[in-house]
């Protein structure tokens, strides 16, 4: 069977394969098959044992849609080709670096343009979290309740393009680290909304800003 699920190309995998795949992407994020099609707004059954083979004798092998598998990509951030890779054996996926918010902050632990450096980091598996150079920040306190709250996980990819509306971690050159909703930007300016209410909105000039990575996902 050949699936067309992307524009790039054709995703040639068997029906034992494909499967396969769904399981592993379940077990990455630490959900059954039936937490992977609820994550996906599919029906938790979706992906149930008893819906991979008909009932008839002999049984007839059934796929999971393009549709279906579209959905359970776009809600974990995986792309085709991680999915593909999902099918064959191989080593696990190491996720992703995670980072307190705190030591953000500090010198040496990004590059100017705002990828962690060096090895050595906790790891963790979150939806899209193999996707190169993302990240996760822990977050610390409660200055972004009640969005975010201390504990949560915030996967965030420096080299996204950011408009406004999304949710970003701001890094200035002085050091601050911060979490905002992008309200304007400017060739010159970002305009920041706060997402704790008892916290100022920001104008930062682009000169006193180091870098910017959008929020992909937050383990809330």
């Amino acid at each position: 069977m050949v699936l067309a699920l992307s524009r790039e190309g054709h995703m040639s995998l068997s029906h034992g394969q494909i499967w396969r795949a769904i399981d592993r992407l379940a077990a990455r994020f630490s959900m059954s098959s039936s937490g992977l099609a609820r994550l996906a707004g599919l029906d938790p059954t979706s992906f149930n044992p008893s819906k991979r083979a008909s009932t008839d004798q002999p049984p007839r092998r059934r796929w999971p849609s393009s549709e279906s598998l579209a959905k359970v990509l776009e809600a974990t951030g995986v792309s085709f080709a991680e999915f593909a890779s999902l099918a064959e054996d191989g080593p696990p996926s190491r996720g992703a670096p995670l980072i307190g918010l705190a030591q953000a902050g500090s010198e040496g632990f990004f590059d100017d343009a705002g990828f962690p450096v060096g090895e050595g980091w906790d790891r963790v598996e979150l939806p899209g979290a193999g996707r190169e150079g993302v990240y996760a920040l822990e977050v610390t306190g409660e200055s972004m309740a009640p969005l975010y709250r201390d504990g949560d996980r915030l996967l965030v990819d420096p080299s996204a393009e950011v408009r406004k509306g999304d949710r970003v971690v701001v890094k200035t050159r002085a050091g601050e680290v911060m979490a905002k909703e992008l309200a304007r930007q400017t060739a010159n300016r970002l305009v920041l909304r706060s997402l704790n209410p008892d916290y100022p909105d920001r104008t930062l000039d682009r000169k006193d800003v180091l870098w910017v990575a959008r929020v992909l996902w937050a383990s809330q």
